[in-house]
């Protein structure tokens, strides 16, 4: 239960806050040995995250789906196309990159001087277009190596479009639910074993997703005020100091 509770608050808090839930799984098991106890986790946690997503903006979810807003819809479908694109064209060397505990520490590097840029960037107030939420699909393609932040880099693409923050957020969150579940749903289709003894029981399954859910909605809300805030770059030093600390504690 230790092993599930830790996992769904890394999962709840790291995969919104721009500081790398991939990034900082890797950290984490090397450091406490904590390991994915089973594919049937994995996915439900993020089913959890997903869940937050839809609680989150289910207004604006629903005003889409009631007033067919499609073009809309066109727009988040467009934006997974880049991550799409570059999973399949260098699948085993991303895979590759999660057994690197030193470049998932420059990549946190990285990721922190990206956010730290976001204070100099402008605010601005359009709206997302097909063509910004292509560029927020680039970012998003990006982020598919462990330390590069999703919400991290896709934000800091819509800052330098001079996209309205709010508008940002809302949709770089509903831009990542086609991801999720393909990815969810890959992780089905690679594992014929769903079953096997080493998965962990139902109950802890769904409590793990609970958890994530409940954790990953407050981060959510968190993110937005401090996109409101004017205080989204102060993840920025976060993410340099892990990964500097990655790249000299963990080899």
């Amino acid at each position: 239960m230790l092993e599930v509770t830790i996992l769904a608050i890394l999962q709840g808090v790291a995969e919104f806050l721009p500081i790398s839930s991939s990034g900082h799984l890797v950290i984490g098991q090397h450091l406490l040995g904590v390991q994915e106890p089973g594919m049937r986790l994995d996915v439900f946690l993020h089913v959890g995250t997903l869940l937050s997503i839809v609680a989150f903006y289910f207004s604006t979810i629903w005003r889409i789906v009631r007033r067919c807003e499609w073009f809309y819809a066109m727009k988040i479908l467009a934006s997974a196309i880049p991550a799409v694109i570059v999973y399949v064209c260098f699948k085993d060397f991303i895979d590759g990159m999660f057994d690197n505990s030193r470049m998932v520490g420059a990549l946190l590097m990285f990721t922190g001087a990206i956010l730290l840029g976001t204070r100099y960037l402008p605010r601005g107030s359009k709206d997302v277009s097909l063509l910004r939420a292509l560029f927020m699909g680039l970012g998003q393609a990006v982020a598919l190596l462990p330390g590069v932040s999703r919400s991290g880099m896709t934000l800091a693409c819509a800052r330098s479009g001079k996209v309205d923050a709010e508008k940002s957020a809302e949709f770089s969150f509903l831009m990542s639910a086609p991801l999720i579940v393909g990815g969810a749903l890959l992780e089905i289709l690679k594992s014929d074993a769903v079953t096997e003894a080493g998965e962990i029981g139902w109950g802890l399954t769904l409590y793990g997703a609970a958890l994530s859910a409940v954790v990953g909605y407050f981060s959510l809300k968190l993110l937005v005020r401090a996109l409101k805030g004017k205080w989204f770059w102060v993840f920025g030093p976060y993410c340099i100091a892990m990964g500097l600390a990655t790249l000299l504690f963990i080899k």
